[in-house]
C-alpha cells in the first residue's frame, strides 16, 4: 500500500534532525493561546470567527469521553466524514481522538453523496457521531428496502422492532427487561441489520449540530440502536450536555459534560428562558468583534446560546427552540419552526424539507419539497425522484418519475391534496390555532449545500430560503 505509513515505520523514523524544532514550538504554546479558528454556520446571519484555545480542546474532549459510555484507551474505532471546518468534527475526529488514542477511517471524499455505507461496513465503527439529516437517510433507505420485502418478511421486521422498541421504553421506565423474545430478536434478527450497517460492534451513536426528530430515534431505538443526543456550540467548542445510555428519553438533550454550568436566563412562568453555558469549554471570543464577543459572553462569563430551553428537576436540559430563529406572528405568538415543520414531515414520509414561514404575519404557511435523487458529482437536487417518493406517489394513484413532471401537471391535483391532506393531520396535533399551517407551496427542487440553502452539516439556512423564495412568500399573503 503506497498511499499509507503504518505506526511501526513511523516509530523507527530518525526525528533527530527535527527534535529540537519540536522542543521549540512545544515550549512556545500556551494553553490559553488560541488553537484553531472555527467558523460559525451562519444559518441566521454572517458566520464569526470563533477563537478557541488548545485548554477548550483538550478539556472538552476529555470531558466529552468520561461521558461516553465504558470508553478503551487504544480500543475506539471511529469514521470521519463530516467537515473537519465543522467543531463537531474537529471535536470528535481530532482532539477525541488524540485523548484516547482512537483509530480513525477517513471516509471518501463523497460520503455524505451516498458512499458512506461502504466505509462503515470496512470500518465496523465502535462510536459513530452524525448529524441528523444522516441518520433520516439511512432510516428512509431501510424503509424503502422493506417496503419492497415479502408479506412474511415485513411481519416479522414489524415483530422485531416492536418487541425491540418496547424493551427500550422498558428501560427507560425502570421496568424489568430482557424478555426472550428481546434476546431472540437481538442475536438472530437485529444482529444481521447491524452488521449490514456496519454497526454491529458500536458502543454509541451520536448526533449533533441540529435538533432530532423523536420519530427517529424511535426508528433506530427499535433497531437495537439508540442515539444519544448531544448539544453544544463552536462557541462551547463543541460538546456542553450528551444523554447517556442509563439516564435516556426522546426529548432530553442531557445532562451538561462534567465541569460545565448551566442557567437559564430571564426564565419565564414556565421556568422557559435562554440557555447559558459557562466552564473551560468557553471561546477566548471572536477574533476581530469584541462587541459581538461582549454579547455572546457576559461579565461572569456566561455564555449566551440564543437557545431557549429549561432544566428540570433532575437536571436534565431541553431546547424548545431558537431565539432568532423562533417565528414570532402578528398576534405576539411565539412559536418554535422546527417543531412545526417536523409535525408535517412525520404526516408526509415523501417530504424531504418543510420550511414555516410566518415571522411577523397573521398567519403561518410553508414551502414544501420532495424528496429526489442526488448528484453524487456536485451534491445538487436531480429533478428524479427517489424510489421511496414514487411508490408513494403511486399509492395516490399517480405515476411521475421526475419532479418537473408533477409541476407540468398543474401542479398535480392529486400530490398537492395529499401534502394538504398531511397538513391538516399536522395540525390536529399543533398547540394553538395560532401554530397551525394556512397554505403551502410545492417548490421546483429541493433544498442543498450547492444550492446555497444547507451548510456542510445539512442545516437549513434559513436567511438564504426566505431570500431565494422571497416572490412565493408574498403571494402567500397578498
Amino acid at each position: 500500500m503506497t498511499s499509507c505509513q503504518v505506526w511501526s515505520e513511523l516509530e523507527e523514523l530518525n526525528v533527530d534532525d527535527v527534535e529540537e524544532e519540536f522542543n521549540n514550538r512545544l515550549a512556545n504554546i500556551a494553553i490559553n493561546q488560541c488553537c484553531c479558528l472555527v467558523y460559525t454556520s451562519g444559518t441566521v446571519g454572517n458566520p464569526k470567527g470563533v477563537m478557541l484555545s488548545h485548554d477548550n480542546f483538550t478539556w472538552d474532549s476529555y470531558a466529552i469521553g468520561k461521558r461516553l459510555h465504558q470508553i478503551r484507551y487504544a480500543e475506539e474505532v471511529l469514521v470521519s466524514f463530516l467537515p473537519l471546518s465543522h467543531v463537531a468534527a474537529q471535536m470528535v475526529d481530532i482532539f477525541l481522538t488524540l485523548q484516547f488514542a482512537c483509530t480513525v477511517y477517513f471516509a471518501d471524499k463523497d460520503a455524505m453523496k451516498g458512499t458512506l455505507l461502504t466505509t462503515l461496513q470496512e470500518a465496523k465503527p465502535t462510536r459513530m457521531l452524525a448529524v441528523p439529516r444522516v441518520y433520516e437517510k439511512i432510516q428512509e433507505k431501510m424503509l424503502a428496502i422493506g417496503a419492497q420485502s415479502g408479506a412474511a418478511k415485513k411481519l416479522v421486521a414489524g415483530w422485531a422492532k416492536s418487541v425491540t422498541l418496547q424493551h427500550h421504553l422498558d428501560a427507560m421506565e425502570g421496568k424489568p427487561t430482557n424478555s426472550w423474545q428481546y434476546r431472540l430478536v437481538k442475536n438472530y434478527i437485529l444482529s444481521k441489520v447491524k452488521d449490514a450497517l456496519g454497526f454491529n460492534r458500536c458502543l454509541t451513536l451520536a448526533t449533533a449540530a441540529a435538533p432530532m426528530d423523536r420519530e427517529t430515534k424511535k426508528y433506530f431505538m427499535s433497531l437495537d440502536l439508540p442515539i444519544m443526543e448531544a448539544f453544544g456550540m463552536s462557541e462551547t467548542s463543541g460538546a456542553h450536555s450528551l444523554t447517556a445510555p442509563d439516564s435516556y428519553n426522546f426529548d432530553t438533550i442531557g445532562k451538561p459534560l462534567g465541569g460545565c454550568e448551566t442557567k437559564i436566563d430571564k426564565p419565564d412562568e414556565r421556568g422557559h428562558g435562554e440557555i447559558c453555558m459557562r466552564g473551560r469549554h468557553v471561546l477566548m471570543g471572536y477574533i476581530g468583534e469584541v462587541g459581538k464577543t461582549q454579547d455572546a459572553v457576559d461579565d461572569e462569563g456566561w455564555m449566551h446560546s440564543g437557545d431557549v430551553g429549561y432544566l428540570d428537576e433532575a437536571g436534565f436540559m431541553y431546547i424548545t427552540g431558537r431565539i432568532k430563529e423562533l417565528i414570532i406572528t402578528a398576534g405576539g405568538e411565539n412559536i418554535p419552526p422546527v417543531h412545526v415543520e417536523n409535525l408535517v414531515k412525520n404526516e408526509l414520509p415523501y417530504v424531504s424539507n418543510a420550511f414555516l414561514v410566518g415571522d411577523k404575519r397573521k398567519f403561518l404557511t410553508m414551502l414544501i419539497t420532495l424528496k429526489t435523487q442526488m448528484n453524487l458529482d456536485t451534491g445538487a437536487p436531480k429533478d428524479e425522484l427517489t424510489p421511496e417518493t414514487i411508490i408513494a406517489l403511486k399509492e395516490l394513484g399517480v405515476e411521475y418519475s421526475k419532479l418537473s413532471e408533477i409541476h407540468a401537471a398543474g401542479p398535480c391535483p392529486k400530490v398537492l391534496k395529499a401534502i394538504q391532506e398531511g397538513i391538516d393531520r399536522a395540525n390536529q396535533k399543533a398547540i394553538s390555532n395560532a401554530q397551525k399551517i394556512q397554505k403551502f407551496a410545492l417548490l421546483k427542487s429541493d433544498f442543498s449545500v450547492p444550492g446555497g440553502e444547507l451548510g456542510p452539516t445539512l442545516k437549513i439556512k434559513r436567511n438564504v430560503v426566505a431570500e431565494k423564495n422571497k416572490d412565493i412568500i408574498e403571494k402567500f399573503y397578498a
